[in-house]
């Protein structure tokens, strides 16, 4: 066989091990609801609306019950998304793009409340949570949650962001001034620090 033969057929079986590794990366893409076209389309939608919090107890990191209520009322500004310690997709951008966020705000992250609620309670004890606050080196304003199955779809549900299960999860942002009677900004999509800080900046100027 001629070497220009030999290098021929070296570069087809090189194509079709990168054909069949991009079809395995497209397949695991699938797995997560939206998860591949969000990550794609950096743009976000804005909107406003008022929830009810329902009044269920989650768990924090170090094993403690928390009311959702007081967890997500006060005087403070919060912050929350819900992710999942396993998800490979678009939490761990959403938790970095936390870790960016509380980094911009620098010394007045202290007066924000940021809150990740588990999707998947069952997996995500408060070991799992704090392995995972650490990785993304969540300040002491940064608090995640989890807790029981039913209480996790209750916040999911009363939030409109349930999708019918984890690997259907799709990204969104919840801001809102300080005072339980405010409004919440809802940011759907995968949205940058910049934006999220400039969102936070708007609501705490009214």
């Amino acid at each position: 066989m001629r070497y220009h033969e030999i290098l021929m057929i070296f570069a087809i079986l090189l194509g079709a091990v990168a054909t069949a590794g991009g079809a395995r990366l497209a397949y695991a893409g699938d797995e997560h609801h939206h998860h591949h076209h969000a990550m794609a389309d950096a743009a976000y939608q804005r909107s406003s609306a008022s929830y009810s919090i329902p009044d269920v107890s989650l768990v924090d990191m170090d094993g403690a019950q928390v009311s959702l209520r007081d967890g997500l009322g006060g005087d403070e500004p919060v912050m929350l998304n819900f992710i999942f310690t396993s998800c490979t997709a678009i939490c761990p951008v959403m938790s970095a793009t936390f870790m960016q966020v509380q980094e911009g705000l620098g010394e007045e992250r202290s007066k924000v409340r940021m809150v990740s609620i588990s999707i998947d309670p069952e997996n995500d004890t408060p070991a799992r949570l704090r392995e995972y606050a650490g990785r993304f080196h969540a300040g002491a304003q940064w608090r995640m949650l989890t807790g029981s199955v039913e209480d996790s779809i209750a916040v999911q549900r009363a939030f409109g962001a349930y999708r019918g299960g984890k690997m259907n999860h799709a990204p969104v942002t919840f801001l809102r001034a300080g005072g339980a009677d405010k409004p919440w900004v809802r940011l759907d999509g995968l949205v940058s620090a910049s934006d999220i800080i400039q969102e936070y900046r708007k609501l705490a100027a009214h």
